[in-house]
């Protein structure tokens, strides 16, 4: 059974960093390509970055390149985001997917990690 378990989330001010993780089990981590999403309040699921299964390639939607980075251990079997100059728009639950590209609803996810951008 795939299991993904997000952490890492907390109230932060704007500005300020934050470094998610995900530990996942149940499957061959490093065989597979990985994503981020969020959910902000009152809103639907929102792709965030994906990650193939090496680390190679990484791609980032267009609301957090240049400010989020996305990173996997695969010895490890965990997943990383690296979250920095954070907004208060950024507020959301964040879940980490199996799988690439932006169709996140149709992914295996974790129960999400809350993060709170907010002075």
């Amino acid at each position: 059974e795939v299991q993904l378990v997000e952490s890492g989330g907390g109230l932060v001010q704007p500005g300020g960093s934050l470094r998610l993780s995900c530990a996942a089990s149940g499957f061959t981590f490093s065989t597979g390509a990985m994503s981020w999403a969020r959910q902000a309040p009152g809103k639907g699921l929102e792709w965030v970055s994906s990650i193939s299964n090496r680390g190679i390639s990484t791609l980032y939607s267009d609301s957090v390149k240049g400010r989020f980075t996305i990173s996997r251990d695969n010895a490890r079997n965990t997943l990383y985001l690296q979250m920095s100059s954070l907004k208060t728009e950024d507020t959301a639950i964040y879940y980490c997917a199996k799988g690439w590209g932006s169709a996140v609803d149709g992914m295996v996810r974790g129960q999400g990690t809350q993060v709170t951008v907010s002075s």
